[in-house]
């Protein structure tokens, strides 16, 4: 019965985020100006991080779960690097949608935002890591506070690893990709751990089973990596 009604619930949120046109990746305008802040929308999640694209530079990146109805918005923060207190909070905003323009009020606080796409695409959606090969053995990740996510819109992406308990950070990337003919390739815009990696383009085998992608390449190191990543629910 808990199984059927968190899948209930998974549905309804994803209902909830196509009826209202929220789901997909949103630029803060002006658009065009640095330091760059994008969000990504999926599955009941979102991850927004400001960046200098031009000047390599990460600024500060947030997350967490999302849901949205009747013109209101709820967040709730899993993790904050420009403010580690706010992590478990809850914001309570409005918002209104049109001609591709989304305009959000929180606390006082007015923004507007520009749509870049609508999160139309198989890998489209939010993932945690639940395997990964090792000495040619694929060992399952256990459930658990310490995670790492990776959020997709259309042509987005944006992973985090994250402890939601301790409050702990330890690395973010993202920027834009393409999945073509079972080949996975993104283009990293910005990276919180080592800047140099900005501009680098990556490929990887990529295969969507159901609720599971598979995924095997080499790493921005040069690491060969074979992982599962699971949609969240």
């Amino acid at each position: 019965m808990k199984l059927l009604f968190s899948a209930a619930l998974a549905l309804l949120t994803q209902l909830s985020f196509a009826q209202a046109g929220l789901s997909g990746a949103w630029q803060l305008m002006p658009v065009g100006s640095e330091p760059q802040t994008v969000r990504i929308i999926e599955d009941g999640y979102f991850m927004q991080t400001v960046f200098n694209q031009q000047g390599k530079e990460f600024v500060s990146t947030l997350g967490g779960r999302i849901t949205a109805s009747g013109g209101n918005l709820t967040e709730v923060i899993e993790f904050n690097t420009a403010d580690k207190e706010n992590i478990g909070s809850t914001n309570t905003c409005t918002y209104k949608l049109q001609n591709n323009q989304l305009t959000v009020s929180c606390a006082g606080k007015t923004t507007t935002w520009q749509r870049l796409d609508e999160g139309k695409a198989p890998l489209a959606g939010t993932w945690r890591i639940t395997a990964r090969e090792n000495n040619g053995k694929m060992d399952p990740m256990r459930p658990g506070p310490r995670k790492t996510l990776k959020i997709l819109s259309g042509t987005r992406f944006q992973w985090a690893a994250i402890n939601t308990e301790t409050k702990e950070f330890f690395g973010t990337g993202g920027g834009t990709y393409k999945f073509e003919n079972g080949q996975y390739t993104e283009t990293i815009t910005f990276f919180s751990r080592d800047n140099t990696r900005v501009g680098m383009s990556l490929s990887f085998n990529g295969k969507v089973d159901g609720k599971q992608w598979h995924h095997s390449g080499k790493s921005s190191k040069g690491d060969p990596i074979s992982e599962i990543w699971s949609r969240i629910e």
